[in-house]
């Protein structure tokens, strides 16, 4: 079972909480079964159902057979989670130029506002990690030799937004 971002969860589908309990889960299918079921028209599946009452019908009745199990709506949870952990979205693209550089004797800071109030930052050693110098006024004077750009997805301080740092050398 493969989870997208832009796909209804199984929850969404029957209208509850994920939270909800099987009392609640069974009683949002019965009222969604009622309402959409190809047998209240009394007409037949293959006649004049339209596919997306058909299929908003087969979506209900999807969720109601992995929800209403303990432990498929258990597997079911972990995969929501484990897809919502792995969606890197980012917010915006920023340059080296773009950041407020913070020097210290033997280490430079490069932060950048979130709309949270914190700070996105990465600091001269981590990029010295990747292979590119950083001096002390926050330009980039060196970088490793098999790109001329590089980019790194940075991490809010307090949120979970994320943007992504395009490096390039301005040798």
């Amino acid at each position: 079972m493969v989870l997208g971002s832009i796909q209804k969860t199984l929850y969404e589908v029957l209208s509850v909480s994920e939270d909800a309990t099987y009392g609640e889960i069974r009683a949002a299918y019965k009222s969604a079964a009622l309402n959409t079921h190809p047998d209240k028209g009394h007409t037949t599946l293959e006649s004049s159902v339209p596919s997306s009452e058909l299929q908003e019908f087969l979506s209900m009745q999807r969720a109601w057979e992995i929800l209403r199990h303990p432990a498929s709506r258990a597997d079911y949870d972990k995969q929501l989670q484990s897809s919502r952990q792995n969606i890197e979205i980012i917010a915006s693209e920023i340059e080296i130029g773009d950041m407020i550089v913070e020097s210290t004797a033997d280490t430079v800071e490069l932060l950048y506002p979130c709309r949270c109030g914190d700070y996105f930052s990465i600091t001269s050693c981590e990029l010295g990690d990747m292979g590119i110098l950083v001096s002390g006024d926050g330009e980039v004077e060196q970088q490793a030799s098999d790109s001329s750009s590089a980019s790194v997805v940075l991490g809010c301080g307090s949120c979970s937004l994320k943007v992504q740092l395009i490096i390039n050398e301005t040798l």
